[in-house]
């Protein structure tokens, strides 16, 4: 993850050194105007800068600098990075902002402890140590279709109502507190690839991205056929979009306008393979032997999609011509926990 920490005064330099060393692992930027920490233009265009790139930013000083230089860009809950502020003692760590779906409600309790300082977590449900579903959606790579729909789980759980839980996949672990599994509420969250599924009258639908998109085409082809079969196949699956991790195909076509366009469609990931990556994919695939004589494997498409998948990848569309192009479409194997 990127983060950027910016800091105002000598303390808050000290300080800030601190806390980039707790983010081992991530890609850091400390910036301040002193020697050996990276300069900023003002206050204004670091926050426009690093409320666009970063996952996390941390004010090491008052919180209402903090508040004053991210409001010009806030976008919304689903996007905006996890915003913390720390006083320059160390003594507080903030979740100011993106507490759930950004993360800075975890960050802000795993900076405090290295710190030793106090995180101060306010979200409503945190405080009462209910389950947050759009913080656990985050945790473990699930998109939350309609983010209105956080607010009545939330409200449900606060008052002490039951919220439903319904699963395509295989759950382990205990539910948390507040959820019970069944559709008979009013109220509930459904784990889903299906965009459309509406159990109950308020439904949260958290949708694991775990659908791999494997494809083929011709050289030149239009990116507007490509985008239409793999909707098309999507939809008849009643996969919904969001679902989608990557799109793969062989390495031929690493700079092909079509599968660059898709990938971009669905915000999503590329991954290509060499013909010998794909011959060594697990599975029985459809031959074609003019498709090995131009690519040196015999199927592009699906062997992509499996190998993008994993070993225990699930085949939801065998290889599929449509619109002149191929299509491919695999799962992960995966499991909910909790």
């Amino acid at each position: 993850m990127k983060i950027a920490v910016i800091s105002f005064t000598g303390r808050g330099h000290e300080t800030g050194a601190r806390i980039a060393a707790c983010f081992s692992g991530d890609t850091v930027t400390h910036y301040g105007r002193a020697e050996g920490l990276t300069p900023y233009a003002s206050l204004d265009a670091f926050a426009r800068q690093a409320m666009a790139e970063c996952g996390c930013i941390v004010f090491v000083g008052a919180t209402g600098i903090a508040v004053r230089a991210v409001a010009p860009y806030l976008r919304g809950k689903d996007v905006d990075p996890a915003v913390l502020t720390v006083d320059e003692n160390a003594r507080f760590v903030i979740a100011l902002l993106s507490g759930h779906i950004g993360g800075a409600n975890r960050l802000a309790e795993r900076l405090a402890r290295q710190l030793d300082a106090q995180p101060v977590v306010t979200t409503a449900t945190d405080g009462r140590g209910l389950f947050a579903a759009d913080a656990w959606a985050a945790e473990h790579g699930c998109i939350v279709a309609d983010k209105r729909e956080i607010k009545y789980i939330s409200s449900a759980l606060l008052r002490g109502e039951a919220v439903g839980f319904v699963s395509s996949f295989p759950v382990d672990g205990e539910l948390p507190e507040g959820l019970r599994r069944g559709t008979g509420m009013e109220h509930g969250i459904a784990l889903t690839l299906d965009g459309g599924v509406q159990p109950f009258a308020h439904t949260l639908r958290l949708i694991p991205r775990i659908v791999h998109i494997g494809v083929g085409c011709r050289r030149g082809a239009d990116p507007d056929n490509l985008i239409r079969a793999v909707m098309d196949s999507l939809s008849r699956l009643e996969i919904s979009p969001r679902a989608v991790r990557a799109v793969a195909s062989i390495d031929l076509k690493r700079e092909e306008p079509a599968v660059l366009r898709l990938a971009e469609q669905f915000g999503c990931e590329t991954r290509f393979y060499t013909s010998d990556e794909l011959n060594a994919a697990d599975g029985r695939f459809p031959e074609s032997g003019f498709v090995h004589s131009v690519t040196g494997t015999d199927n592009v498409c699906q062997r992509a999609a499996a190998r993008s998948a994993g070993a225990e990848g699930i085949c939801l569309l065998p290889k599929t011509v449509l619109y002149g192009t191929t299509v491919s479409i695999y799962q992960e194997k995966w499991r909910a926990e909790f």
